[in-house]
């Protein structure tokens, strides 16, 4: 049984032009321990997505329909006093840039400890114990004395393994990760993964990985989601995906990837950009970049086409699959 549903989730931002939709019927599930991976370019909504879970969508955005279903508690019509429960305590969350956690006026030893003694009711001492042993978990060298520093005397890669001791304080069931590398060099990213990845392992942590990066797709998660404008685009297995992907979006962001191409040639990119949200064009969001649209691409959303264990919304995609019965 998953641990975690959302079914058919929408969530809106009110402007004077009218309702913008920046999440468009999102379905997916994630069993307990299981890792899967949001994928796609900038605006195509997989932060969104993850906020809207532990219902962190900034005002005037607001959940307008759907339901996120974790252990069967509908988080979506909590009151924010039951919400607590669940958010920061069994669904934990790690942002892009880790001095949007930390508190730059406090201790990281203060921060910790605040979050066990609110979460867990710990007396000072026995959450101090805690999470000292948290940050030696995460590899950072003497934690007695760095539990005592302020996040601007560490690197951006401590403050970063600070996040991930942080979120795993209060043992949780799922961990959602917003892109937990984008402001590290490349060697500290690989290092973070890596740490992630065997955290998640050793605690049978299910994790949702928010990345634009299909490479760590490839090597951290189990299942993969590709998101465009708003909407999943294709879903399934991450190997399936990486080796057979149907659509055509998802096939130009591999294609893109630096190792497609030969040394000294140019990196391949999808024409066009990513629509604005109040720029979404009729029919399948995508037509105006694919090279495989056609009449009913530009006035049909299309509905999924399902494989074995993967979904696909595109028009071609569903023609190609009938020709081949």
């Amino acid at each position: 049984m998953p641990i975690l549903e959302v079914n058919n989730l929408e969530v809106r931002f009110p402007m004077r032009e009218g309702e913008l939709i920046a999440i468009r019927d999102i379905s997916f599930s994630i069993d307990r321990g299981e890792r899967l991976g949001i994928v796609g370019e900038s605006g195509a909504g997989k932060s969104v997505a993850a906020f809207a879970i532990l219902r962190l969508v900034g005002r005037p955005g607001y959940i307008s329909g759907g339901q996120i279903l974790f252990e069967g508690n509908d988080l979506a019509s909590l009151s924010p006093e039951q919400l607590r429960q669940f958010r920061g305590n069994q669904i934990t969350m790690i942002f892009q840039d880790p001095m949007m956690t930390l508190n730059p006026v406090l201790t990281i030893g203060t921060q910790m400890i605040e979050c066990l003694q609110t979460h867990k009711g710990m007396r000072r001492r026995e959450a101090r114990e805690l999470a000292v042993e948290k940050l030696r978990s995460v590899a950072i060298p003497s934690p007695e004395a760095r539990i005592n520093q302020y996040p601007h005397e560490l690197s951006g890669g401590m403050r970063q393994r600070v996040v991930i001791a942080i979120a795993l304080l209060t043992d949780p069931e799922i961990i959602i990760a917003d892109e937990p590398t984008t402001a590290l060099d490349v060697t500290i990213q690989a290092e973070i993964m890596e740490l992630l990845l065997e955290l998640c392992e050793k605690h049978q942590v299910a994790l949702i990985l928010i990345t634009h990066d299909l490479g760590v797709v490839s090597e951290i998660t189990q299942r993969a989601i590709v998101m465009y404008a708003g909407r999943i685009v294709e879903e399934g297995p991450t190997r399936s995906i990486i080796e057979q992907a149907r659509h055509p979006y998802t096939q130009g962001l591999i294609n893109a990837l630096p190792e497609r191409t030969r040394p000294g040639q140019r990196l391949n990119q999808i024409p066009g950009s990513m629509p604005t949200l109040m720029q979404i064009p009729p029919g399948c969001a995508f037509h105006p970049r694919c090279e495989h649209v056609t009449d009913v691409c530009r006035t049909q959303v299309p509905d999924y086409t399902r494989f074995d264990h993967s979904r696909v919304a595109c028009h071609w995609v569903a023609v190609q699959e009938q020709t081949s019965v």
